[in-house]
């Protein structure tokens, strides 16, 4: 979060952690992961928004974490919660239900001992819908495909550009109006991180930055519009989008994967 509007970036320098700084988001990543995994095992129908993001604080604050969202530029929660349409950013509410075959995004950020981390899940509730789980998929997969390029030496917007050579084929639209971002002690530092293919290949990423990659992939068009509560984003022809994301550390070989401890796939 936010996966942000562009050049919502503050305006300082992009930043090499330190060993000691890396370790500390080492820590937040692993912990972020361990919520992520909790909300999901916690998810079925029946179950309202507002029930995700309590128990979404109540799991970081067990970690003697803080939720980096609640209260962030206003946001009244912990945890976004996403529903079908919405591609970011949705207010958990105590009248929204989970229900059979809902596509539900979860993003959710965490702050231990001042360092950030950020990530994003998306899933299709109970019976699967075909349809829904391709794009979930695809949308996870375009985020592995993206960091493969994110080596110390290369470029950054080569990370969009693998996206978009994975997604386009497929005919879903890659979400342009918001992009992800380097964090750090502060949950939006430069540089932003686009998630789709750029006329420049963009700055060189260097060993020690930590950025936030996170594709928001539509069934349709790219295109999005806004809702008049400032946060919750929808797809504009109203048909699923998904959001996978996870934040990352630039190293001489391979990302780190912080928060996904190990680098595994979940």
């Amino acid at each position: 979060m936010r996966c942000l509007r562009r050049c919502w970036v503050k305006k300082m320098p992009v930043t090499i952690k330190t060993e000691h700084e890396i370790e500390l988001m080492r820590v937040a990543g692993r912990y972020l992961a361990e919520v992520h995994e909790e909300l999901a095992a916690a998810l079925k129908p029946g179950m309202t928004t507002k029930d995700i993001d309590r128990l979404g604080e109540k799991l970081i604050r067990k970690r003697g974490c803080i939720p980096s969202f609640l209260g962030y530029s206003g946001y009244p929660a912990s945890i976004c919660v996403s529903l079908n349409e919405e591609v970011v950013h949705g207010i958990p509410s105590d009248k929204r239900f989970i229900q059979e075959g809902d596509l539900v995004s979860l993003d959710a950020g965490l702050i231990y001992k001042g360092f950030q981390s950020d990530a994003a899940r998306s899933y299709v509730i109970g019976n699967c819908d075909e349809a829904k789980m391709k794009l979930v998929e695809a949308t996870k997969e375009a985020f592995f495909r993206g960091i493969a390029a994110a080596t110390d030496g290369a470029h950054l917007h080569d990370i969009g550009a693998a996206i978009s050579d994975y997604i386009e084929p497929l005919g879903y639209g890659i979400v342009e109006d918001l992009v992800g971002h380097g964090i750090g002690r502060e949950m939006h530092e430069p540089p932003e991180v686009p998630n789709f293919r750029q006329r420049s290949r963009g700055i060189r990423l260097r060993k020690g930055m930590t950025i936030a990659v996170e594709p928001m992939i539509n069934m349709g068009t790219w295109q999005v519009d806004f809702l008049d509560d400032g946060w919750t984003t929808l797809t504009a022809d109203r048909k699923p989008s998904a959001h996978y994301e996870n934040t990352i550390l630039i190293t001489d070989g391979a990302p780190e994967i912080l928060s996904l401890p190990g680098g595994r796939r979940s």
